[in-house]
């Protein structure tokens, strides 16, 4: 049987990828799991948010199935404007539905915590929903520690949700 994982390529996002990023993450605000977003996003209304970013120092990663569809992304965002905090990164990944339980987030979180340090980053942080365990695990798995706790932060679907901070250092 043929290894999905082989059959994946990983590289940097274009602008013309910009839709199917936008398509992957709007996707996932009704399950109200992974972003803070309660309404769809315009292509339109991302393209700062894309063009803010660097392949050499902030990049956009997509991920590319066998028939060459993108099925996921991974972005390395500045945690804060200010200067000194340059070293630390904030990542997110989204896999679309369909690609799901296929290791994908695991892949491409091993590759952002190899490729950091060449970035420039000595700290990944992630932000993620206390109810999502499913972030949580994978994260842990991968050495990243609870740094933070904001409780009641967001309303979710009429819910008051949680927000964890992980953390961890991808250079001694």
């Amino acid at each position: 049987m043929p290894d999905p994982e082989q059959d994946l390529k990983v590289r940097d996002a274009l602008e013309a990828d910009l839709p199917a990023i936008v398509a992957i993450y709007n996707a996932t605000i009704p399950g109200g799991m992974v972003t803070a977003d309660v309404e769809p996003v315009t292509t339109a209304s991302r393209l700062p948010w894309f063009r803010s970013h660097r392949p050499d120092r902030r990049p956009i990663w997509v991920v590319e199935d066998a028939s060459g569809s993108i099925c996921a992304w991974l972005s390395f965002s500045d945690y804060h404007p200010r200067p000194a905090y340059y070293p630390t990164s904030e990542i997110s990944i989204y896999v679309a539905e369909s690609h799901r339980r296929r290791r994908i987030a695991n892949q491409l979180l091993t590759r952002a915590i190899e490729r950091a340090p060449s970035l420039g980053i000595n700290v990944i942080v992630g932000l993620i929903w206390a109810h999502n365990e499913p972030s949580l695990r994978l994260f842990a798995k991968h050495g990243f520690e609870r740094w933070g706790h904001l409780p009641r932060v967001a309303i979710l679907r009429s819910r008051e949700r949680d927000l964890v901070i992980v953390g961890r250092r991808v250079v001694p």
